[in-house]
């Protein structure tokens, strides 16, 4: 409390008031305000470590170096800002270290010196850093045939990673002085070592389990609700199906209410047969597709049997081609995947795909992978336990295809074992995501000499890899009776992040780099890993043909190489491919924030 006394007072007969001066003028306060919080944080700013903050600079620094894909400001700065955060919590460790083994300091003018070089070198690496900021992200832009930036706002990034970063490593601080508390107390009876390690332990498992098992838990309920309830209320003005073979339609065993709009979407959004039938100018059928919501049936289980009973209500086995497609986590069938294959066999198709999520994939992914891989065994288990009891020479060649959480069910869908005495035809896979453990144990094992993100295996009669050129399909290599095909694009953060990126060069930047990754990319331990973990809800954000956004062209070649249309002359394959490139692309699961600057 200010203490005030009057020092004088007089009346004032035009305002009819008493008028009174106190000995403590406002200023004074205000000036005792100031001086109070410039001490206080000349002693916040004193109370930082010189090595952590060293540390955040060249974090931040390496951090705004190109990534797989090009990056708004906002996202580079919340990007930069978590890089120098984890930069400035390494620093303390290796101060703690230091201390914690006891090695020498050094000398009081050893150590002047020495601060003083770090202070000019870690601004010199932070400004010219920024400068190259625009010059970086417009390497990656036109690649992606982006238009280039003016600027980049290297300077906007800065002021959204200093705040950030603040925050960030403020929550630091403050887990140290848990820690150094809990430490305090466990030395009363323990050796000051091992007391700094319980204490370190006991925050550190604290700390996992209120953001494992309380924060993630409570965001992903939430983010299953909001998911939810978005599917089923926003339908997009799609209308019930009057053809008796949709499935939703009257006649179906699926009701409409059932489905979510991403399924409705893929009923009726296909191609009908008159516009199949103008582009092949002959003989066409309506394409089958059979899709159940998760609110069809209760279990995965009854989902599973719902769309086999569906697929067999519609005449789906009497078609030639039959394909088992699974979804992304938001129950989402890329059009630019499937529709291809309906003109590329004029319409004697079926198409059978079964919700298991209402997340996008990039979320379901990190929280939950085993969602896709179960229901996509399930309906697999279930249509091919049909399928293999019908006449070998009557019954439709059978596929699967999936896109990126997709590919990861649908891969392992048909178990070898399973399928080893009456196989199935093949697959499209695209954009398999990292945990991939097929597509992983094939990259791997791939033939000495090809490069990661465009592999050859063995000698390419079974499985083949192809990007935006499809190089890999063109081998001239016999295909066998079973043919796969995995799309992947070099810059697609969804199949190339690991957690290996933390201490290791991954073997994609090694030698040749695929055609849409930045010349400038260059790995730094932690960082590299840092960048493209947010590059992951962005995968989608840049134009189709990159990313994580596959372009109907490269299905086209994939879907020709798998299932060999008859009668299917190379001039069509190029008109089909100009249909739709013409076409405006669908994207999904594209944060608002996620758009590159145009």
């Amino acid at each position: 409390m200010v203490a005030v006394t009057c020092r004088s007072h007089h009346w004032l007969p035009e305002r009819n008031c008493l008028r009174i001066d106190y000995s403590t003028p406002m200023n004074e306060t205000k000036n005792s305000i100031r001086q109070r919080t410039t001490v206080w944080a000349a002693k916040y700013w004193q109370s930082f470590s010189f090595v952590g903050l060293v540390f955040a600079t060249l974090f931040f620094s390496a951090s705004v170096t190109p990534s797989l894909l090009p990056r708004h400001f906002v996202v580079q700065g919340l990007l930069s800002g978590f890089a120098l955060a984890v930069g400035y919590g390494l620093g303390i460790f290796s101060v703690w270290l230091w201390q914690f083994l006891e090695l020498p300091k050094p000398g009081e003018r050893l150590e002047r010196i020495s601060k003083r070089i770090s202070a000019i070198g870690a601004a010199v690496v932070f400004f010219g850093f920024l400068r190259q900021m625009t010059f970086w992200q417009n390497s990656i832009r036109i690649l992606m045939e982006m238009e280039p930036l003016e600027s980049a706002d290297p300077y906007r990034t800065a002021a959204i990673a200093l705040t950030f970063g603040a925050l960030l490593i403020a929550a630091i601080r403050r887990l140290i002085s848990v820690g150094a508390y809990f430490s305090s107390q466990l030395n009363r009876f323990l050796p000051q070592r091992i007391s700094y390690v319980a204490s370190t332990i006991l925050v550190a498992l604290l700390s996992v389990l209120v953001v494992n098992g309380v924060l993630a838990k409570s965001l992903l309920s939430s983010a299953d609700k909001f998911f939810a309830r978005v599917d089923e209320f926003i339908d997009e003005g799609v209308e019930q199906p009057t053809i008796t073979t949709a499935s939703g339609s009257s006649d179906s065993l699926i009701p409409w209410d059932s489905i979510g709009r991403r399924g409705k979407n893929f009923i009726a959004a296909g191609p009908t047969r008159e516009q199949i039938a103008d582009f092949c100018g002959d003989y066409t059928l309506q394409p089958l597709r059979i899709y159940v919501g998760l609110r069809s049936r209760p279990t995965p289980e009854l989902r599973a049997q719902l769309a086999l009973e569906e697929l067999k209500r519609v005449g789906g086995f009497d078609r030639s081609v039959l394909v088992v497609a699974t979804p992304t986590g938001t129950g989402w069938l890329d059009p630019g995947a499937v529709d291809p294959l309906e003109y590329l066999h004029r319409g004697d198709t079926a198409i059978v795909s079964m919700q298991y999520s209402y997340l996008p994939s990039w979320l379901t992914i990190t929280v939950d992978p085993n969602r896709s891989r179960e229901a996509a065994k399930l309906l697999f288990d279930e249509i091919y336990g049909y399928w293999k009891t019908l006449p070998k020479d009557g019954r439709p060649r059978l596929y699967l295809q999936g896109l990126s959480l997709g590919a990861l069910g649908s891969e392992v869908s048909a178990d070898l074992f399973t399928i080893f005495e009456d196989p199935i035809h093949g697959a499209v896979w695209s954009g398999p995501p990292f945990p991939s453990s097929q597509w992983a144990n094939i990259t791997r094992g791939r033939n000495d000499g090809s490069p990661e993100w465009l592999p050859e295996f063995r000698d390419g009669a079974m499985v083949r890899f192809t990007g935006q050129d499809g190089s890999s399909l063109k081998t001239g290599k016999n295909w066998g009776p079973m043919r796969s095909v995995y799309i992947e694009y070099a810059s697609d953060p969804m199949v190339f992040f690991s957690p290996d990126l933390m201490f290791q060069k991954p073997e994609w930047l090694i030698g040749k780099r695929g055609p849409d990754v930045s010349p400038h990319l260059e790995w730094y331990p932690i960082i590299t890993c840092l960048q493209i973990a947010f590059d992951l809800p962005m995968a989608t954000s840049v134009p189709s043909g990159y990313g994580h956004n596959y372009a109907p062209a490269n299905y086209i070649d994939a879907w020709i190489a798998v299932t060999s249309p008859t009668s299917w002359p190379d001039d069509d394959t190029q008109r089909l491919k100009a249909l739709f490139a013409s076409k405006p692309g669908e994207t999904f699961n594209i944060a608002p924030w996620a758009h590159p600057s145009p």
